[in-house]
């Protein structure tokens, strides 16, 4: 039953009773039709199998199991064999093997003869492959999605192949077109193929790793963008400038070192204190390439920090202990929460945390600073009293100190747990 109080009929049941596989999944999900051929072999009680037969009550229907081995309740053969799409998916292989010719002249079973392609039955399997090897490369390009699917079974890599094959020899509106396709694992193929056959310019492959939220998309465009020779034609500036102002940091992060194959050392300057430490990290990199050194830069730039939170982080990244982890000390005490925020991760960096100095942090009113403080606390939390955690997670306290006070203690306990021994 659906939401509505209406019989849901299986796409099974609809096929058996002659409704054509076209109208039946028009349009259907790889899931589905993947759904589809297990659901003919689920000889089981069904919730879509009906119960018993209209008007005898007493009597149970034929299961699909009966129907599918030509019998009725009276054991009189039907007046028709299995449809196509149903024999497709038989529990006999010889039936399966039987209908895959109708597969290959039936453009609306061609997802069951890519199914067949991994079927368990090598005759099917083996005649299911030849079947579909002879079809038309652009036939294979609407079953992309059912054809990676079935790509992660055992037997799946015959049509991938196949696949793969015929999106680097097709039409290149046709690959273009797949990098479109819902479905992750085929954009990310079709992009993959675009890329390897140039059919993307650096300003489009740069719009897409900038715009994309998939990691996946965003390394292989951006790396894509920026590939030697990439960022000398009349376009370069505006695909790095493209790269630099993507909100995600491994795409910032691969503009930021193109920038010294493009000989725009000075420019990776304002990312030295970007928000993300990878992007800091490569800033640093174009940097010392072209021979500035980005220490003397942290430290003015810690000087106002108001103005560069990030900048604290930066310095504890690349600074000397000696010389720079009391300043950082200090910026414990600035009014702005991610200035101090930051200033925990510069002395993270620097491996100058010390448990007395940073526990009062754990009352600081900002939650970010509460969880820097704690992360950085965590390797030594047996250390802290457990009194005073034991304060902070009191119900009264704010949320993000009575959660940061939990995370303490439990810390605390496994470190003071003793290892086990071997007797």
């Amino acid at each position: 039953m659906d939401g509505r109080g209406k019989e849901t009929v299986s796409p099974v049941v609809r096929v058996w009773e002659g409704a054509p596989p076209a109208e039946v999944l028009d349009g259907a999900s790889a899931d589905a039709w993947m759904d589809f051929d297990a659901d003919v072999r689920c000889l089981d009680d069904r919730p879509w199998l009906p119960a018993r037969s209209p008007g005898e009550p007493d009597r149970q229907a034929p299961s699909l199991l009966d129907r599918l081995r030509g019998r009725t309740r009276s054991g009189v053969a039907p007046p028709a064999s299995p449809p196509p799409a149903i024999a497709l998916c038989h529990p006999d292989g010889r039936i399966r093997e039987a209908a895959l010719d109708a597969a290959h002249t039936e453009p609306e079973l061609r997802p069951l003869l890519a199914v067949r392609c991994a079927d368990w039955v090598s005759p099917v399997r083996e005649r299911a492959r030849a079947l579909l090897a002879e079809l038309p490369a652009d036939a294979l390009f609407p079953l992309a999605e059912l054809i990676l699917r079935l790509s992660r079974r055992s037997r799946g890599d015959f049509a991938r192949a196949l696949l793969e094959d015929a999106l680097r020899e097709g039409p290149a509106a046709e690959v273009l077109a797949l990098t479109a396709h819902p479905d992750r694992a085929t954009y990310r193929l079709a992009y993959r193929i675009a890329v390897e056959r140039g059919l993307l310019t650096p300003m489009e492959l740069a719009a897409t790793a900038a715009a994309s939220g998939d990691v996946t998309l965003q390394d292989l465009c951006a790396e894509a963008a920026v590939k030697s020779g990439a960022t000398e034609g009349p376009d370069a500036a505006a695909v790095l400038d493209r790269l630099l102002t993507a909100r995600a940091p491994r795409v910032r992060a691969a503009g930021v070192t193109a920038l010294r194959r493009a000989g725009r050392y000075g420019d990776a300057e304002p990312f030295l204190v970007d928000r993300s430490g990878v992007v800091r990290a490569c800033a640093r990199y174009v940097l010392r390439q072209g021979g500035v050194d980005p220490l003397p830069v942290y430290r003015a730039l810690c000087a106002e920090p108001a103005a560069h939170p990030a900048a604290a982080a930066g310095l504890g990244e690349c600074g000397d202990r000696a010389t720079d982890a009391e300043a950082l000390w200090a910026l414990l005490g600035h009014p702005l929460p991610s200035v101090r925020v930051h200033a925990i991760s510069g002395l993270r960096a620097l491996d100058v945390v010390e448990r007395e100095r940073l526990t009062p942090l754990l009352d600081d009113p900002s939650p970010a600073v509460v969880r820097a403080a704690t992360r950085a606390l965590l390797p030594d939390a047996a250390g802290i009293p457990e009194h005073l955690l034991r304060e902070r997670s009191a119900p009264e306290r704010p949320r993000a100190v009575r959660v940061a006070a939990d995370r303490l203690l439990r810390a605390a306990e496994r470190q003071r747990r003793p290892d086990p021994g071997y007797g």
